[in-house]
């Protein structure tokens, strides 16, 4: 198999169980969130972040699949479209500029 299909198959497989991942924390309808559970996300999302040295990686969310976003909404699992340029999933620092549509900042 090419490198780089397989490079770009284990990176879609990364971006996948990421989002799933920051799903764990969101209730079963991030829609439903109160205001203090948005901000516990948050805060989960920030303290998880730091722990496991991840990024914020906007523009590759698929729909409902988000850790939070900038503005756009409130927070996980509330992103309406995919690829969301508001939108951020957390990777492993670096991965990010390896994914088409990756960005390290809101657009």
């Amino acid at each position: 198999m090419d490198r780089r299909i397989f490079a770009a198959s284990v990176l879609a497989a990364a971006v996948g169980m990421a989002g799933v991942a920051g799903m764990t924390a969101a209730p079963a309808s991030a829609a439903m969130m109160t205001k203090e559970q948005m901000m516990q996300v948050r805060q989960a999302n920030k303290t998880r972040a730091m722990a496991e040295h991840l990024q914020k990686c906007y523009g590759i969310n698929a729909i409902a699949r988000n850790d939070c976003a900038a503005g756009a909404h409130s927070c996980a699992g509330q992103a309406t479209v995919a690829r969301d340029p508001a939108s951020f999933v957390l990777l492993p620092t670096g991965d990010c500029s390896k994914i088409a549509g990756g960005s390290l900042k809101a657009s």
